[in-house]
């Protein structure tokens, strides 16, 4: 028998004053047997920082052909997909075939830096993409947040993000990899 997803709830108040975007956000995360916190996490950090109302998330690892999260317009059409981790370069540029915008939050110190490098041929080639890069040590204290149950501030000012319970916070400087600032 195959192991099941364990759930996660979240009530997440995000303040985004580079996006000015204010809000509270009651959600359910679905926790693949073989995510780790530090994943689910990233994948809460991600969607964050791109917080929508038609903003949700995917399947998750045991689904290829889905985002980690993805935001679709009205019609069905997808205008954001959101991947979290190092997914293969075939992947990330199918992505970007099928969507208006897709944006990669690698993590994994310099393992995701390598990554990144191997690969910059051909992302170069993709007009419609962003990759940033989440600090190892940042997101290894980010996954010490994970409850359950949590309660969750999320705040976001000149492209530094603060994630805490309440009990303690997270600092975190993503680093945009593509395209070069």
């Amino acid at each position: 028998m195959a192991a099941k997803s364990t759930i996660f709830k979240a009530t997440l108040q995000i303040s985004d004053m580079d996006r000015h975007y204010y809000q509270e956000h009651s959600l359910t995360i679905a926790r693949h047997p073989s995510e780790t916190d530090e994943r689910m996490m990233v994948r809460l950090l991600a969607f964050s920082l791109n917080a929508h109302e038609r903003l949700e998330f995917g399947r998750g690892l045991s689904t290829e052909d889905e985002a980690d999260l993805w935001q679709k317009d009205l019609t069905g059409d997808i205008e954001h997909w959101i991947d979290v981790g190092m997914p293969d370069e075939r992947l990330v540029r199918k992505a970007c075939g099928r969507s208006q915008q897709v944006t990669v939050y690698c993590y994994g110190g310099r393992i995701a830096e390598m990554w990144h490098e191997q690969h910059s041929a051909q992302f170069n080639r993709q007009g419609n993409l962003r990759i940033v890069n989440l600090p190892l040590e940042q997101t290894q204290t980010l996954a010490l947040l994970a409850q359950r149950t949590m309660n969750l501030h999320c705040l976001v000012q000149d492209g530094l993000v603060s994630f805490s319970d309440d009990n303690s916070a997270v600092d975190l400087e993503p680093v945009l990899l593509y395209p070069a600032q």
